[in-house]
């Protein structure tokens, strides 16, 4: 076989480990052979995925983030409303695992596993924040984080949904995603509403400062008003 670029190799690795982690699973010798599969030296998974299967399944996941983001992004997301959006693309991202439903299965089980849950949960948060910023999220206060936070759930919740409903169209899974979503926008709506009610309340700090101290409506004591209230003093 003719000289391959790493990312030659990964490609042909992964295309060979993808048809036989449906009936190996994701194991060593199933990664050694998919190595051997694809024309390439003894050790070269090592090489290329050096944290073994756990390395691939991430590198697999990073090839549907991508090939997702092109088809986000080329979608009409301006005719669309925030929730639209956000399940259109959970929709795409999702569908990216095609015709390999039994190796996703397979690969969950395994990041289960003590030594792959820290990378299942990286690879979630990724696709997460994939969608956010494909579909136009500039957030960089606290919302980019509760944001991802709340798409990790639903991603995790709502994938093996999707793996485990075989027709073509996906109708539960769909009507289950459709389920979370409208919870999440609850919740948004929710928090907005205790944001708006608060933004003019008095701060409690302040408010138990004055009730302890008899300090000004301005504010908060001084450490000089403070000693003479110790003291007797005005």
């Amino acid at each position: 076989m003719p000289d391959m670029t790493p990312d030659q190799a990964k490609a042909a690795i992964l295309q060979a480990a993808l048809r036989d982690a449906a009936f190996d699973g994701w194991t060593d010798v199933m990664l050694a052979k998919a190595a051997e599969r694809a024309g390439l030296p003894q050790g070269a998974e090592t090489l290329y995925f050096p944290d073994g299967v756990i390395s691939i399944i991430a590198h697999w996941s990073e090839q549907m983030d991508a090939a997702a983001r092109d088809r986000i992004e080329a979608f009409d997301l301006a005719s669309l409303k925030i929730r639209e959006r956000v399940t259109q693309a959970v929709i795409i991202r999702l569908s990216e695992i095609g015709r390999h439903e039994e190796a996703a299965r397979r690969a969950q089980a395994r990041l289960s596993l003590p030594d792959g849950i820290a990378t299942g949960a990286k690879i979630t948060w990724a696709a997460a924040d994939m969608i956010w910023r494909a579909i136009g999220d500039t957030s960089t206060d606290g919302n980019f984080y509760s944001k991802r936070a709340v798409l990790s759930a639903v991603l995790s919740s709502t994938a093996p949904v999707w793996l485990s409903d075989g027709l073509p169209d996906k109708p539960d899974a769909r009507a289950f995603l459709d389920r979370r979503i409208e919870n999440v926008m609850q919740f948004e709506k929710a928090k907005a509403q205790v944001q708006r009610v608060t933004r003019n309340m008095p701060n409690p700090a302040e408010v138990l400062g004055r009730m302890r101290y008899g300090g000004a409506a301005g504010g908060l004591p001084t450490r000089r008003q403070k000693r003479r209230i110790r003291r007797g003093g005005t």
